[in-house]
């Protein structure tokens, strides 16, 4: 993941202030904030955030809510987030909604928020489960196991439909996040439920596109009687997409895939390599922790700490082309 400098906390705010008129959601006419503030950390630049931003302005215009989105890309960096999380605190945000970049370095800007009376909304991931219940009101979270249980039912379907019964498989993970370590333990315990005697030959990170490639190629080469790659997010299937393409490998490795893109909906729909893709839409996310946040914003406590995001799987071309004539916008 790209790393950047930490920014002065006068630098920092300068950026929020910028992004408050840029964002805004009723105009900059009236008192600035005057309808509440939330600030949102998206982890990174993958589609999967758009969507969530999408989301959360579509939920405040369509609601009328009117409220402004102080927003930051963490770019995978705990040091921007904290600095981040600091200068909205102080900023007196009436919530705060964020992926955190670490389930244990992000835990002492969520303290802070929560100290400075900030409610916080997870999504996506969140801090370790005992400091969460302390200082988090609200987690969206589809269920990464289930999320990769889908999956390796797919690839399960799949080898069985060939007549493979013993596939070898690798993983592109993204296992800095614990998210994607339960996406992947059930991924595996679908698939060996269905074939005992697949095997896991290799799970190393891969969660960007050129990350994804360049591990790839090595494992193809360390590999050459591999099966699939299993792509445990949306750049590590885009990037095993690509790698099973420049290696002239079509038709002899597929890939099973997460997050849903433009890019991902037309391989699923060519079909030829990614035969699977799993998702949960940024899109329906965000109205999600809009409606979460129009409620915390308004008094009201959520009735259970982690609401479920619904979980989608997408495993035939006819599901790719519908998915992208859904998405015209490639918004996630």
């Amino acid at each position: 993941m790209s790393r950047r400098p930490l920014r002065s906390r006068t630098g920092v705010l300068a950026v929020l202030m910028a992004a408050v008129c840029a964002t805004t959601l009723a105009g900059c006419g009236g008192r600035l904030g005057e309808n509440g503030r939330v600030g949102i950390v998206y982890m990174d630049a993958q589609g999967y955030y758009a969507g969530v931003r999408e989301g959360l302005r579509d939920h405040a215009q369509d609601s009328g809510a009117g409220y402004q989105l102080l927003e930051v890309n963490a770019q995978g960096d705990a040091s921007e987030e904290s600095s981040f999380v600091d200068v909205a605190s102080s900023a007196d945000v009436d919530a705060l909604v964020l992926s955190p970049v670490s389930a244990t370095a992000s835990i002492p800007a969520v303290r802070l928020a929560h100290e400075s009376g900030v409610p916080v909304v997870c999504y996506n991931t969140c801090i370790e489960d005992e400091a969460a219940r302390k200082y988090v009101t609200s987690y969206i979270l589809g269920d990464p196991h289930k999320f990769g249980s889908l999956l390796g039912e797919a690839a399960a379907d799949h080898f069985a439909d060939k007549g493979v019964t013993a596939p070898k498989i690798a993983v592109l993970n993204c296992e800095f996040v614990e998210v994607c370590v339960d996406r992947r333990e059930g991924f595996e315990e679908a698939l060996f439920e269905r074939l005992p005697d697949a095997e896991i030959v290799a799970n190393q990170q891969g969660a960007t596109i050129d990350e994804a490639v360049r591990v790839g190629e090595r494992v193809l080469t360390a590999h050459p009687d591999l099966d699939a790659f299993y792509g445990e997010a949306g750049g590590a299937t885009m990037g095993a997409v690509r790698t099973v393409k420049t290696s002239n490998s079509t038709g002899d490795v597929v890939v099973f895939g997460s997050d849903m893109s433009t890019d991902a909906a037309q391989a699923l729909a060519d079909h030829t390599i990614l035969k699977a893709n799993v998702d949960i839409s940024g899109l329906t996310v965000g109205r999600m922790a809009g409606e979460i946040v129009e409620d915390v914003i308004d008094g009201e406590e959520p009735e259970e700490f982690v609401t479920d995001a619904p979980i989608d799987i997408y495993t035939t071309p006819e599901d790719g082309s519908r998915w992208l004539e859904e998405h015209p916008d490639g918004i996630p």
